[in-house]
């Protein structure tokens, strides 16, 4: 599980990296193209965590809350 953990925590900084990324959005196509497949990545990793898991993390990943997701990872 530890791994699945890490793995997710990771593309979560992944998706804000995207975010963050000014030249990305200057190819919309691009950058929508890397938040998508970013985004089915973390939905993978959320599948194949281990359950059951903390529920304030599942709250978080349900509703898409990756900012609130990783913050309560790394408390983990």
């Amino acid at each position: 599980m530890q791994n699945t953990l890490v793995d997710l925590a990771q593309a979560l900084r992944e998706r804000l990296a995207v975010i963050r990324d000014e030249e990305s959005r200057r190819d919309e196509a691009k950058h929508i193209a890397r938040l998508r497949a970013v985004s089915e990545k973390i939905e993978k990793l959320q599948q194949s965590l281990p359950q059951p898991i903390d529920p304030r993390l599942k709250h978080y990943l349900d509703r898409k809350s990756y900012d609130k997701a990783l913050e309560c990872l790394e408390k983990l």
